[in-house]
């Protein structure tokens, strides 16, 4: 009961300068997190106020709120990631990159991250976009089984600086795709 609940209160907005540390202590709650219950990796990093500006200068950074409340964040970027190689995803003219998705760690679980990939998908063929890319963590905090579970195809598997990845991808077309 409560997942519905949740979820169909969900709103989404772009975030603001005035979000910035909401977002960087919700980011470093999940990194907190994920460290508390599988250790040190590359999850770890905290994030500051300066990070989540320079992501809204680069990206779309979205928000979900509950009430008055960020609850989850995911940005979206047509500029492809540092740790994305191309080669092991599907050839098209406009993909979307989406990155830094946390959904604060007391409301994990009840279908917000799972909002969040619909908001994404939605906004994706907006934008237009052709197909939606990520990686996660190949590893117990990474949120590959999620992502599979949320219809997106693993493309490989790869190692970016000592930091092993699952690339995925999400079809949002058949148009222009090769």
């Amino acid at each position: 009961m409560r997942q519905e609940s949740v979820t169909k209160r969900l709103s989404f907005r772009l975030a603001t300068p005035e979000d910035a540390v909401e977002l960087s202590t919700l980011h470093t709650a999940v990194a907190d997190h994920l460290t508390s219950r599988f250790g040190g990796g590359p999850w770890s990093s905290h994030t500051s106020e300066k990070g989540v500006l320079y992501a809204m200068r680069h990206s779309r950074v979205l928000v979900a709120t509950d009430g008055a409340a960020i609850v989850a964040t995911f940005q979206l970027a047509t500029k492809k990631p540092w740790a994305i190689d191309i080669k092991y995803f599907t050839a098209c003219a406009r993909p979307l990159y989406l990155l830094a998705m946390a959904v604060t760690p007391a409301m994990q679980r009840q279908g917000i991250g799972r909002r969040c990939l619909e908001e994404a998908g939605r906004l994706a063929r907006e934008w237009p976009a052709d197909v939606i890319r990520l990686d996660a963590y190949d590893a117990a905090a990474g949120g590959g089984g999620f992502y599979q579970r949320c219809g997106y195809l693993e493309k490989g598997r790869v190692r970016y600086r000592n930091a092993p990845l699952i690339y995925y991808e999400l079809a949002l077309t058949k148009e222009d795709m090769r």
